[in-house]
């Protein structure tokens, strides 16, 4: 018989966890990542009516089919399209499988998710990855996106004297800890001679360095589309430099080790879908900014500039791009924002996509 526990007293359980391993003073990342993780279970999981926002999924299950599960984001174009078409579940239909789908707010919740079983596949930009594997998460690099080093940049106020990076050394730079943004920082700051502690850092989620940006609390803001195209439309911001020559910039598709080892015939049918999506994605700006705008709360014709500056694919990982990926891992445990060394290429797909 199981016992069932009341939503106190699992959250209960998740802090005394929690303060056994502060006690052992045991502070490593993946640990951290674990107890995180464990009070998001235990509150969506006594919570039958939490917010889709939350990570809930969104399903009607088939029982006698395998279900997939797909975590998104809606500023992750191809699969919030992906979803809103609803080919996938097309594609599954005929084998009795079922598809659930379920949104986060950004990429490391996501990996949480997976970590816990809780979703399949997902998509994130470059950071979040490097930061599961370091914290133990079994994930495979399945195929991945270019997107462009011109969709991120550091901008400054338009009537803002500072004209480069160099003139940053000892002023306020907002940025999201961990993201593809904080490594173009990195990698802009060490390009003009400045140390990034000799920056007045300001680790702020999107709509929060917007809001101090406008307000001109900070001296500096490094971001990424579509935040990047209207903030600019808004505020006139100027680009102090974009990502080019700097960072790849690009985004990566992940799946669970023991999906891409259990149900292969699955991620390739997943990987077709996404392909498809991509391909539209890619010749029709216009409808993917009109699509997104009801979802982002951001204007069809600032979400086509950012529309019109990045690029769609899904492709495999190259020795090119595990390199590139790698530098980006080796950047972060130089400054000490992961706990160890990590191998990229230790947990690429070695299977082969259907459009390569």
């Amino acid at each position: 018989m199981l016992t069932k526990f009341s939503p106190t007293r699992l959250l209960g359980m998740a802090f005394a966890f929690l303060q056994r391993f502060q006690q052992r003073r045991i502070r490593t990342f993946s640990i951290l990542f674990a107890v995180g993780l464990s009070l998001t279970l235990a509150v969506s999981a006594c919570s039958p009516s939490a917010s889709e926002n939350s990570g809930t999924p969104q399903t009607t299950q088939n029982p006698s089919g395998t279900t997939i599960r797909i975590g998104y984001q809606k500023a992750s174009t191809v699969l919030y399209a992906l979803k809103a078409r609803g080919e996938l579940e097309k594609a599954f239909a005929t084998s009795g499988s079922s598809v659930i789908w379920a949104e986060f707010p950004a990429g490391p919740p996501m990996l949480e998710a997976l970590n816990a079983g809780s979703i399949d596949f997902g998509y994130t930009g470059e950071s979040p990855p490097i930061f599961a594997q370091a914290g133990g998460i079994p994930l495979v690099y399945v195929a991945y996106d270019p997107w462009s080093p011109k969709a991120e940049a550091i901008l400054v106020p338009k009537d803002s004297p500072i004209k480069s990076v160099a003139e940053l050394k000892g002023k306020k730079v907002a940025f999201s800890k961990g993201s593809n943004a904080n490594y173009l920082l990195l990698k802009a700051l060490e390009k003009a001679g400045v140390q990034y502690s000799d920056i007045k850092r300001v680790t702020l989620t999107p709509a929060d360095a917007r809001a101090v940006f406008e307000r001109n609390n900070v001296d500096a803001w490094a971001i990424w589309d579509p935040y990047l195209a209207a903030a600019e439309a808004a505020t006139g911001a100027r680009t102090l430099v974009d990502a080019t020559g700097l960072a790849p910039n690009r985004g990566y598709y992940l799946a669970a080790k023991s999906f891409v080892d259990t149900k292969p015939d699955a991620l390739k049918i997943i990987l077709d879908g996404v392909n498809q999506v991509s391909n539209w994605a890619k010749n029709n700006p216009t409808e993917v900014a009109k699509f997104l705008s009801p979802a982002l709360g951001i204007d069809p014709p600032v979400l086509e500039i950012a529309e019109k500056r990045r690029e769609y694919d899904v492709l495999p990982l190259t020795d090119e791009v595990i390199t590139k990926q790698q530098e980006v891992a080796d950047t972060f445990y130089k400054i000490k924002l992961i706990p160890k060394e990590i191998k990229i290429k230790e947990i690429v797909w070695q299977g082969k996509l259907n459009n390569s």
